[in-house]
């Protein structure tokens, strides 16, 4: 019963911290489909581009001699953010824009044709071979031991756990407390009106994207 009980403690942590991440993607299609009613197929691949823009630019400040861990997360972090951001701004530009008064299968398709492209665009540049990469935040604090069973909280799921709770704590304020949010829920309500009564409706769905 005792090593039930710890295996499930594990499993919990180790299941917040997925949920943590999925959490995360999952703020980007919400948001997304909150105010123009389509899933960005996308997305995911956008998330796949900010992994490798993270690797190549850990192994960049390496190869000029930036090793203190905090500031090269920080840089890490920062790079991919904005990279991510700007792709997602040229998505929405490229392949959702011309396509706003169009039926609804249309962005779909242009979603879906997206999606594949970016597959494929990242797959040329990176090859089609995994890139593994060990944990750059090692160690962590042993919660409970049964046996040769740990129960093991790492210093990287305690990070993903709180970067997580922060930026969904910045993305409610922003929603709820900001005139971007205001303009965000009222393109969400009704875009024609929204148009009508003053918010930039384009600006509006490109720093949802570029925000997601």
């Amino acid at each position: 019963m005792e090593f039930s009980l710890e295996y499930f403690l594990q499993q919990l942590i180790n299941g917040m911290t997925l949920g943590s991440i999925y959490g995360l993607i999952a703020i980007g299609y919400t948001m997304v489909y909150g105010i123009i009613g389509m899933i960005n197929f996308a997305h995911g691949e956008i998330y796949m581009i900010g992994a490798f823009i993270a690797i190549i630019t850990f192994l960049a400040l390496a190869l000029i001699g930036i090793t203190w861990l905090p500031l090269v997360l920080v840089v890490m972090l920062a790079v991919s953010m904005l990279f991510t951001a700007v792709y997602g701004w040229a998505l929405e530009r490229i392949a959702y824009r011309p396509l706003r008064g169009a039926p609804r299968l249309a962005p779909l398709i242009s979603a879906i044709g997206m999606s594949i492209f970016l597959q494929n665009y990242v797959q040329i540049l990176q090859g089609a071979r995994v890139k593994p990469m060990q944990p750059v935040l090692a160690g962590g604090i042993e919660l409970m031991q049964r046996g040769d069973f740990v129960v093991n909280l790492s210093y990287l799921q305690m990070g993903i756990i709180v970067l997580t709770v922060v930026l969904m704590t910045v993305f409610w304020l922003i929603i709820g407390r900001t005139s971007l949010g205001r303009a965000q829920r009222a393109c969400e309500q009704d875009r024609a009106m929204a148009a009508l009564v003053g918010v930039d409706v384009n600006k509006t769905i490109a720093l949802t994207f570029v925000m997601g």
